[in-house]
């Protein structure tokens, strides 16, 4: 079975009408839901979770874990990037000829006769 996210203002709307008299199998049925979650939810409005304020706490703090493990990321690339320009500068250079990526320097040829 897939897992469905609902909405805040959907969670709200359901403890709402339960708060109004509803009851909980009847709720879960029109809404398709367990009374288990609806349960969950009232406790949550009741706590004052589902308050406007903690709902953008909440998100603030989402993103500010996210923010962190970006920052993570970046310094940890760049100090893969300086390592690896310090790696390029301390190679020897060929003297001379082409390089290649893939295939290397290029091969000298052979003195003639050399057989």
């Amino acid at each position: 079975m897939r897992h469905r996210s609902h909405s805040m203002e959907f969670k709200r709307q359901v403890v709402q009408e339960y708060l109004g008299g509803e009851t909980l199998h009847g709720l879960a049925k029109r809404h398709d839901v367990s009374r288990q979650l609806i349960r969950v939810w009232i406790e949550k409005y009741e706590a004052g979770e589902f308050d406007d304020d903690a709902q953008a706490a909440d998100l603030i703090q989402q993103y500010e874990a996210r923010i962190a493990a970006l920052e993570r990321l970046v310094g940890k690339q760049a100090l893969e990037l300086e390592f690896l320009k310090g790696a390029l500068q301390s190679a020897p250079r060929p003297r001379n000829g082409t390089t290649s990526v893939i295939t290397g320097p290029l091969a000298s040829p052979s003195p003639r006769g050399a057989d």
